[in-house]
């Protein structure tokens, strides 16, 4: 129920009213907030129970959402204090609050928990956004699953050799 009335506190207290993602104001994380976070399992909000979403929360409160099932798409955005909540803005201007319930993250309709790493295709979005500080959306990596399943095979078959035969015996070979 305290879920459901901060959500409406948010969306009746003009949070849709950021125009502009330089408009919000980065705010450090906490440390109950700090690090990456994970779906684990089937999950109501995306797209397919084989589906992950990860959440990365920096120190200096920069974030990334990352989401990946048959492809990746990461949203970078930013830690933002509004009205005694904590909510991601991402740079599509999309505002999503964050609540921390027992080591559990709720956000965007989702249960993340806390990991130590991220999967290799949310930290290669990670990377990327650090080499594209613009973008709205990451969107070129491509899932190592189907790097595996349709990606051309390495291994290279040798050619097969002609067939030789013995060399005749030499006449007076002993």
């Amino acid at each position: 129920m305290k879920k459901l009335m901060v959500l409406c506190a948010l969306a009746l207290s003009g949070c849709a009213q950021i125009t502009d993602y330089e408009q919000a104001v980065k705010t450090p994380a906490p440390a109950t907030l700090q690090g990456n976070w994970q779906t684990n399992g089937p999950q109501h909000g995306l797209v397919s129970n084989d589906a992950l979403a990860s959440l990365v929360i920096s120190p200096e409160g920069d974030t990334l959402d990352c989401r990946q099932w048959q492809r990746v798409i990461a949203k970078p955005g930013k830690l933002t204090l509004f009205h005694d909540q904590y909510v991601n803005v991402n740079r599509q201007l999309r505002v999503m609050p964050l609540n921390v319930e027992g080591g559990v993250l709720h956000y965007d309709g989702l249960t993340l928990k806390r990991v130590d790493r991220l999967t290799v295709e949310c930290q290669q979005a990670l990377d990327a956004v650090a080499s594209q500080p613009d973008a709205k959306v990451i969107q070129n990596i491509e899932p190592q699953i189907l790097q595996a399943t349709f990606a051309p095979s390495t291994q290279t078959t040798p050619a097969p050799q002609p067939e030789t035969s013995p060399e005749p015996a030499q006449a007076g070979a002993k």
